[in-house]
């Protein structure tokens, strides 16, 4: 089945028909869902959605936008969160470039001290880069965020920072933009990045594939991802949806 490796379940945009929508998954062949924190809140609400749904797991971190909220008090709350049973990463944390705010210094601080956590509770990185590729490459080599493992999310690089990213050990996490008629770069990255170093994700309510692209998202749009892989691969899509489940299985440490 297909597993959903990067989701927001808790957004707002879910609260007219969240139950009604997570309870459609099974039927349609979507097997297990992580639901991401991106601030303190929404790592509370992550939790208590793994806690509520039997197929859904959490991870627990600080998105680089939302990093100015953190202090070592909420680093430690962190902690705690994220010996919850189905807590399975530490994450979205990384750095974001795109607005002037918050500071490039305190983002890569706390980037660093959430990567140290993760080497703490022994759970791998979901890593969230964006108009920071460099940045984001030297402080997952200076901080040995390899031996962790984890994810480049939503991925938006050059295939050459793909390679760089899969040589240290983490997987590509790649979601609708890969259907995007503009969507060049992501392609090149997919044919160049073996499907062993692939997991599948929504990000959503964001980033809806074609032909729903500016819509809600949601892991019922991910066939239409499982499709534009398995023609680029030249596969199946059953092998990219068993290859991609095992994938995010190892990734997050999950018995099959």
């Amino acid at each position: 089945m297909i597993f959903d490796t990067h989701a927001h379940y808790d957004d707002e945009r879910f609260d007219e028909d969240r139950d009604a929508l997570l309870a459609s998954m099974k039927d349609a062949d979507i097997g297990n869902i992580v639901n991401i924190g991106a601030n303190m809140a929404s790592s509370q609400r992550s939790l208590d959605l793994a806690g509520e749904y039997d197929f859904m797991y959490a991870a627990v971190g600080v998105h680089p936008s939302d990093c100015a909220e953190l202090d070592d008090e909420k680093i430690e709350k962190l902690k705690e969160m994220s010996s919850f049973p189905k807590c399975v990463a530490i994450g979205e944390i990384g750095l974001d470039y795109y607005w002037p705010e918050p500071d490039h210094e305190l983002q890569k601080k706390w980037f660093k001290r959430q990567i140290a956590l993760a080497r703490e509770v022994e759970l791998p990185i979901i890593v969230h880069s964006r108009d920071a590729a460099a940045d984001t490459v030297d402080i997952l080599k200076s901080e040995n965020a390899g031996e962790l493992g984890g994810v480049v999310h939503c991925f938006s690089y050059s295939k050459e920072v793909a390679e760089e990213c899969v040589k240290m050990g983490f997987y590509i996490g790649i979601g609708g933009v890969l259907t995007f008629k503009n969507g060049r770069k992501m392609k090149e990255v997919a044919e160049a990045i073996p499907m062993e170093k692939i997991i599948l994700e929504t990000d959503c309510p964001y980033l809806a594939p074609e032909p729903f692209r500016g819509k809600r998202n949601s892991s019922l749009y991910l066939p239409y991802v499982v499709s534009a892989m398995a023609q680029i691969k030249g596969i199946s899509e059953e092998e990219v949806i068993s290859i991609t489940e095992a994938n995010a299985r190892e990734m997050y440490r999950l018995k099959a």
